[in-house]
């Protein structure tokens, strides 16, 4: 039934609060780093009033295009089903795209290369975050400056030891913590607008108009600063499902918005007031009292913000096992009661050594800050091509107003990843290179997985002629068995080599065919087909949406509901598991090896459907590629 609005009223505040330290946590923490690097980075502008107010009015403009409107108001309303993220979108894209092959396939090339670009992100936030708040100590105390990155990566050792005990005990601080750092963002902002107010001139898109005119090499350079202030989005929109996007938009104009832009005004109107500023405008914002707290409270904001990048790249994970592009991982679930907090070993130990090298090989926010903007302009560009082939399928005038919208954000994605491009042997270069192998360890299980069903098709028997066949002649013991397969058209191989080996079947038969829909979620009285195809023999079909755990067990009970009752310890599951070798044609042989890898890295099919390990037995096979 629905309730009046302002029943809801106080949830929405509470989901927007929860948003806070999640969705913005990464975009919070730009003007730690983002306004320094227009004047200090690779492509530094003399600190001048004009350059000044044209940066500020670049800031200002790209952050009302881009994330108020594009990601805000637009983007955020192209979910599947409540879920945000370049791959949830590309399931989207790709339900709409089906019967267009040759879309089909650009639209799934695009969202899986987004993700792979994610991950560099991924690595990449948490040691910029946390790097550029530890750098105040060096303001506070030139004496510190040596104790800057092995500070770091304590705190980044500690956040990463840390997941494993779940974050739900100090998730609940995320939110309170951040809306003071908002807060203090505003207040030191507004502190300093007040001494020079006229740096609020730059409100005028005219003063990056005209400065664009007159030096659009520099105005060209000066973007991949500005994207530096945007890197947050694709994060927001990933994690929009978990609180709506009523409370995603209350967060950003209510509080993060204004908070943001007041403090990049505010370290504007500092450097007016002294060049030698751009040292660290941010820090310098803060009365000499004020210094050690404010890195303390940043150091905190960082930390959160990098636990929603660590989050978002399990989900990734998950999402990509659960759509088949990376094999089973193991997952934990580190809370009782929300489905959601999850945690993947192997990703949390990579991603911990990936984040130390990199704060040992860059040293600096600023070193660290060119090699950051091309993985997230990428994905910008991608999510927009993504949002653009969805919209095409939306009806009336309403589809042309939009897809004028998201050509406009188009070009200047564009412009922003060109602006990115000239950083490249600044350290660019290390997103596109992690992006591209992660590109390849993607689309390689994929094609894997499709060659061996292919393979499986030619070599087991249809399931029409094998009921057709003696199977009824075959004697039966008692009990269930349950045969996993990935085609309910074929017989499953651990049968065939049952009836090989034992020559008996069980006196009831089922064969288990789990799918993993494009969806997030499926309804419950969806989940499960049972079809009788001989006396005692059953198909059985459950659906899973990419962001469900495959609970088989738990699942299974609702077999009940079908004549079926699966007793626990007169039921055995078979499993057939594949040995890859390489083999004539197919993949190339150190392709072939990779994948064959991979699939050793896989977790075990009892495992991940939750299914009893004293109940299984599981069959080998060596499959050629």
């Amino acid at each position: 039934m629905h309730q009046p609005a302002h029943v809801n009223h106080p949830r929405l505040a509470g989901l927007a609060v929860g948003a806070l330290g999640v969705v913005y946590g990464d975009i919070g923490t730009s003007p730690l780093y983002a306004f320094k690097e227009a004047f200090t980075g690779p492509h530094a502008l003399a600190p001048t009033e004009l350059n000044v107010l044209a940066a500020l009015s670049a800031f200002f403009w790209a952050m009302m295009l881009i994330i108020s409107i594009k990601y805000v108001w637009i983007v955020v309303k192209f979910d599947n089903e409540g879920e945000g993220g370049v791959l949830a979108l590309t399931a989207l894209a790709h339900r709409m795209t089906h019967k267009a092959p040759k879309w089909s396939v650009f639209v799934i090339g695009a969202g899986v290369f987004a993700a792979a670009l994610f991950y560099g992100d991924a690595i990449i936030t948490p040691a910029i975050s946390v790097l550029s708040a530890v750098e105040g100590l060096s303001v506070a105390t030139p004496q510190f400056e040596h104790l800057v990155a092995p500070i770091t990566i304590g705190i980044l050792a500690a956040l990463f030891l840390i997941q494993r005990h779940g974050t739900g005990r100090v998730g609940g601080l995320f939110g309170p913590v951040t809306i003071v750092w908002f807060l203090v963002l505003a207040i030191l902002g507004v502190l300093s607008i007040a001494q020079t107010p006229a740096v609020l001139q730059a409100l005028n898109p005219m003063y990056a108009v005209h400065f664009a005119a007159d030096h659009p090499g520099a105005m060209f350079l000066l973007l991949s600063a500005v994207f530096l202030a945007l890197t947050g989005g694709e994060a927001l929109y990933a994690d929009m499902g978990h609180f709506g996007a009523k409370a995603v938009r209350l967060a950003w104009y209510g509080l993060v918005c204004p908070a943001l832009l007041i403090n990049y005004f505010g370290q504007g109107a500092l450097i007016l007031r002294s060049s030698k500023a751009v040292e660290n405008p941010f820090y310098l914002l803060a009365p000499d009292w004020f210094l050690l707290p404010l890195v303390a409270l940043a150091t905190a904001a960082t930390v959160i913000a990098s636990q929603a990048t660590i989050t978002g790249a399990y989900s990734m994970t998950l999402q990509a096992s659960r759509l088949g592009y990376l094999p089973r991982v193991r997952l934990l679930h580190t809370s009782d009661t929300v489905r959601g907090q999850i945690y993947i070993p192997s990703v949390n130990w990579l991603m911990l050594i990936a984040v130390i090298l990199l704060v040992l090989s860059f040293g600096s926010s600023s070193g660290l800050a060119a090699a950051y903007g091309i993985a997230v302009s990428g994905t910008m560009m991608i999510t927009t091509l993504l949002t653009a082939v969805v919209a095409l399928s939306l009806p009336g005038r309403m589809r042309i107003g939009l897809l004028l919208a998201l050509a406009l954000f188009g070009v200047l994605e564009l412009l922003f990843f060109g602006s990115n491009l000239t950083k490249i042997l600044h350290g660019g270069w290390l997103p596109l290179v992690l992006g591209a192998l992660i590109f390849l360890l993607l689309t390689t299980w994929k094609e894997g997985s499709r060659m061996i069903a292919e393979q499986r098709r030619k070599i087991d028997i249809p399931l029409k002629d094998f009921l057709a066949g003696p199977q009824p002649n075959v004697p039966r013991v008692a009990g269930t068995a349950v045969y996993l397969t990935s085609d309910p058209t074929l017989v499953p191989s651990a049968l065939f080599h049952n009836l090989k080996h034992f020559k008996v079947m069980h006196a009831r038969t089922i064969f288990l065919n789990v799918i993993n829909e494009d969806v997030p979620r499926i309804d419950p009285t969806q989940r499960m087909k049972v079809t009788e195809l001989t006396a005692g023999v059953y198909s059985m079909t459950v659906r899973f949406g990419f962001r469900e755990e495959p609970d088989l067990t738990q699942t299974l009970e609702s077999a009940a509901n079908f004549g079926i009752d699966l007793e626990s310890m007169s039921t055995t599951y078979f499993v057939a598991r594949s040995t890859v070798i390489d083999g004539p044609g197919g993949l190339p042989a150190w392709r072939c090896g990779l994948y064959a890898w991979m699939t050793r890295q896989s977790e075990g099919a009892a495992s991940y459907f939750n299914l009893p390990a004293n109940r299984v037995v599981e069959l080998g096979t060596q499959v050629m590629l």
